[in-house]
């Protein structure tokens, strides 16, 4: 299939990209407000956590893991200077069904500058080094050891550290915590070598620059399909043919607007548009529903195909899979307090299975 490009130069679109690093593990840590990928999450807000039932699969009722946080403040609005959307996702692969966003979580969590846990001013990155991340946070919300996300549950034997469930305490009691219970080793910490954590990266960002169309031009030729079933009657050939000329045209200018940065995780444009990879499981805007507050809500980023490569996720059967998770926000962005205020999340698929290469 071929396509035309425009002549014009690269220029910036709008659009922030977003790419994984390494980094250290202070630089991770709530007080620095960071965006990132896998390991626990870094709570922003340290009253209100979502709890166990807000962070269950509604498949499989399994706890889901944390996935990627975005800090992502609002210029303009006090209740909104500091802002973080975090999304969860489990880690059942069964559950990962075509075009289904039912294992997918989001939250959102917000404060102003003057606000219960952080500093008004920000601390120097060297105190910050120093103190190993923990500057100013005295948090005494009890943390699950295995996943980060709010717990209740003690080890009965040590007391020592803490779970958010039965599933979470068995998988660590297997791995490090059988070995060490009762003795000093024993930490209430999370456990970042843990195999139900997904691999920890800092999440940096750089703007998007692209010279070429949005819409590309498609040789007819290529575009055109050739059934040859003898048993569908003209219209579905028609039809057939109609949408696998449109989903193809979508797909190539996915390939287009994502060449040029193959390795973005993450595109963000809050009440832009997303990048979609298939013509097919659009949401309409009846499909998406308003925040409690009576807002609309409107797109604020979306997750890449790309980020699964890092997760290491890949399986011959069924494993974690997406062709682009796109999340929807409150347009008005609502001061809920210190609260964890769920988002909307829509997970697209890429047409029977056609990967961009």
């Amino acid at each position: 299939m071929a396509a035309t490009k425009s002549d014009t130069s690269d220029k910036e679109t709008g659009v922030m990209l977003g790419f994984v690093e390494e980094a250290d593990a202070w630089q991770l840590c709530s007080p620095q407000f960071p965006s990132k990928v896998g390991g626990g999450p870094a709570w922003l807000s340290q009253s209100d956590l979502p709890t166990l039932s807000n962070l269950t699969c509604a498949k499989c009722q399994l706890p889901t893991a944390f996935l990627l946080q975005v800090y992502a403040p609002i210029v303009g609005q006090d209740c909104s200077f500091h802002r973080t959307l975090f999304v969860f996702c489990c880690k059942t692969p069964t559950c990962h069904t075509r075009n289904n966003n039912q294992c997918f979580k989001v939250f959102r969590s917000q404060l102003s500058r003057k606000n219960d846990f952080y500093p008004y001013e920000p601390p120097l990155d060297e105190e910050c080094e120093e103190s190993g991340g923990d500057l100013a946070l005295e948090s005494r919300i009890k943390l699950c050891r295995l996943c980060g996300c709010p717990g209740q549950k003690a080890c009965s034997r040590c007391h020592a550290v803490i779970y958010c469930s039965k599933e979470h305490q068995t998988i660590d009691w297997k791995h490090s915590h059988k070995k060490e219970c009762c003795k000093e080793a024993a930490t209430i910490t999370v456990v970042h070598t843990s195999p139900f954590l997904f691999p920890e990266f800092e999440l940096v960002t750089e703007p998007e620059q692209f010279g070429g169309k949005d819409e590309l031009t498609v040789d007819v030729e290529d575009s055109e399909t050739n059934p040859t079933d003898n048993d569908l009657d003209e219209n579905e050939l028609e039809d057939m043919a109609l949408h696998e000329t449109q989903d193809s045209k979508v797909v190539q200018k996915f390939k287009q607007r994502t060449s040029v940065e193959p390795h973005q995780v993450l595109r963000y444009e809050r009440g832009g548009s997303p990048l979609w990879v298939s013509s097919e499981h659009k949401p309409h805007e009846e499909n998406i529903p308003k925040c409690p507050c009576g807002a609309k809500r409107f797109f604020e980023f979306q997750v890449m195909p790309q980020l699964l490569i890092n997760l290491k996720v890949d399986s011959t059967d069924a494993s974690i899979d997406w062709g682009t998770l796109v999340v929807y926000t409150c347009a008005d962005s609502c001061d809920q307090g210190n609260k964890y205020v769920p988002e909307f999340i829509w997970k697209q698929d890429f047409y029977m299975d056609q990967l961009p290469v």
